[in-house]
């Protein structure tokens, strides 16, 4: 029988061209979050499966993959007409593949509590899973860079957080990004006076889907979880609100409330007296980010230009360490999207010329004797920190020269008897087809 050799639905190959084009990404990310003082972890592709559940809500739970045990795992399962797939989840997964890198850094933190400074102010690349349905822009395999402060209460790091999503897509030459921001205190006052603060969870997550099924279906979804019809009217007072100082008056004496407006003001107050390079910071009461483990600012990052939904989200965390019993720790993160990330740079035709290219040279193949002398210069060219390669075979000119073009090869060197004798090399420009003669140290030189 035929092998199936297709791939899982949700993942892909990354050709050369793709993957030259998400390194300078990460690249420029990375060189950010250590510009800002962020250092390196990484932590295991799999958790212990209850490291993960419960941390999510229960639409994120289902979306956790989970890892068979190794072995004859039904053996010690009782399965009867009774038994359904969750109740059997405990006797055969120990294990899951992590749906995010906020959780996990989360468990690290405890784990590595004594080895660790705080504030400890993280990064971390790393690829995450989660069992969605595939579409643009959504993968069931894909990377995330995420940049953390924890064990500190301090608005400045949310300030600070903001100062780096606009350094980043600065650096990436995206224009036009919009930086929504609230805060789940608001949320918890908004709910509370719709007389719902037992739905919380709940209510956060129907709220969170506003952008893709519209306030009416949102409404809807309110109506079958138990919300009084008046007090989801009351929703569209909170949705008209456009900026901070309207909500005051709304809210009243709501104590979470007014700390959470509080706290939004600050964070605004700040950005307005540094600026932002590239971005434009609003205040969105819609925004509630459906992850559980949000308590305070909450914010999410798009692109104007570009229909794909957020490309960056993050947002305060004060009880997620507490889970693993570590008390009294908060921490604040975002979390950049680098594949919606690639796909906005791509429509917007952003990325940098000849990023795509390996050689920068190609040094063609005469024969045994020219082939020598290329590998000797080869060792120089390299030296010198140019990117060059020798075509492996005699081949005929006209096939090496097919492999330069479809390589994307800036610079083709032609050494032969005569160029050997004299010193002087022949150098094709693949983008001009203009032909010059220069020296080893000429070539060095032009080409460094």
């Amino acid at each position: 029988m035929k092998a199936n050799i297709g791939i899982p639905k949700g993942t892909r190959d990354f050709n050369s061209k793709v993957m030259f084009r998400r390194n300078y990404i990460f690249k420029q990310v990375r060189s950010c979050f250590e510009r800002f003082g962020y250092s390196p972890i990484e932590t295991p592709s799999m958790e212990n499966i209850e490291t993960l559940t419960g941390k999510y809500g229960d639409e994120g739970d289902r979306l956790i993959f989970k890892v068979l045990n190794s072995g004859d795992f039904l053996s010690k399962t009782n399965v009867d007409d009774k038994t359904t797939s969750k109740s059997i989840t405990k006797d055969i997964a120990s294990k899951a593949l992590r749906y995010d890198l906020t959780v996990p850094f989360a468990r690290f933190v405890v784990n590595n509590k004594n080895d660790i400074s705080f504030p400890f102010k993280r990064y971390q690349m790393q690829n995450v899973w989660r069992a969605d349905r595939p579409q643009k822009g959504r993968y069931r395999e894909f990377y995330q860079c995420d940049a953390d402060v924890i064990g500190s209460n301090s608005l400045l790091n949310e300030v600070e957080l903001i100062q780096l999503c606009d350094e980043i897509f600065s650096e990436l030459n995206i224009p036009n990004i919009q930086i929504l921001i609230n805060n789940r205190k608001i949320l918890s006052a908004m709910i509370e006076m719709m007389s719902a603060s037992d739905l919380f969870d709940e209510f956060v997550i129907i709220l969170d889907k506003i952008d893709k099924i519209g306030i009416d279906n949102v409404k809807k979804e309110l109506l079958k979880t138990g919300v009084n019809q008046e007090k989801i009217d009351t929703l569209d007072k909170f949705l008209n609100i456009q900026n901070v100082s309207e909500l005051s008056s709304l809210i009243g004496n709501s104590i979470i409330g007014q700390e959470g407006i509080s706290e939004i003001n600050f964070i605004f107050n700040s950005i307005e007296k540094l600026g932002l390079k590239n971005s434009n910071i609003k205040f969105d009461i819609s925004l509630a980010r459906g992850l559980n483990y949000y308590t305070g600012a909450i914010f999410e990052v798009k692109s104007s230009d570009v229909e794909i939904g957020s490309i960056a989200g993050g947002g305060r965390y004060d009880d997620l360490t507490s889970i693993f019993g570590l008390d009294n720790v908060s921490g604040v993160g975002i979390s950049f999207g680098i594949d919606r990330i690639y796909l906005v740079m791509e429509e917007l035709a952003v990325f940098p010329q000849n990023i795509d290219v390996s050689s920068k040279v190609l040094l063609l193949n005469f024969g045994e004797n020219e082939s020598e002398y290329c590998l000797k210069l080869l060792q120089e060219l390299r030296k010198n920190k140019i990117n060059s390669e020798l075509y492996p075979s005699n081949d005929k000119i006209k096939k090496q020269m097919n492999y330069a073009n479809n390589k994307g090869v800036q610079f083709v060197i032609m050494v032969g008897e005569d160029e050997i004798k004299s010193g002087k090399l022949t150098v094709k420009d693949m983008k001009s087809g203009e032909q010059s003669k220069w020296t080893v140290s000429e070539i060095i030189n032009k080409l460094s």
